[in-house]
């Protein structure tokens, strides 16, 4: 992937240097990575002045220390991608069942409470 990036003409049998010259596809993967990329976008399909179809695109394509560093670590705190789902899963079953038998007990008084 080479690109012309100046503005004056190459001289005859000389080679032009430019920015991407060179660049292997793992180079720029790397680059691209080291230093993240936005897209960032909108598309708005419209008859008159009726929208009919609203999009808005935010990708962002960093390594994961890149993601940290800018502050985006959803992933940390996402019960389904992180290695505590199990133990997350069985603390929350054992608060449910803890919670129906306080819901039992509370009702088995509730008509003790009515009568006296």
């Amino acid at each position: 992937m080479t690109t012309s990036t100046s503005a004056t003409r190459p001289q005859p049998g000389r080679s032009m240097a430019t920015a991407t010259q060179g660049s292997s596809l793992v180079d720029v993967i790397e680059r691209v990575l080291d230093k993240g990329i936005v897209i960032a976008g909108d598309i708005s399909v419209s008859v008159g002045s009726t929208e009919l179809l609203s999009i808005r695109i935010r990708l962002i394509i960093s390594s994961v220390d890149k993601a940290r560093e800018i502050g985006i670590n959803w992933w940390e705190s996402d019960p389904y991608l992180s290695s505590r789902t199990s133990e997350l899963l069985e603390a929350n079953q054992q608060l449910q069942t803890r919670l129906e038998t306080l819901e039992a007990e509370l009702k088995a008084l509730r008509p003790a409470e009515t009568v006296g």
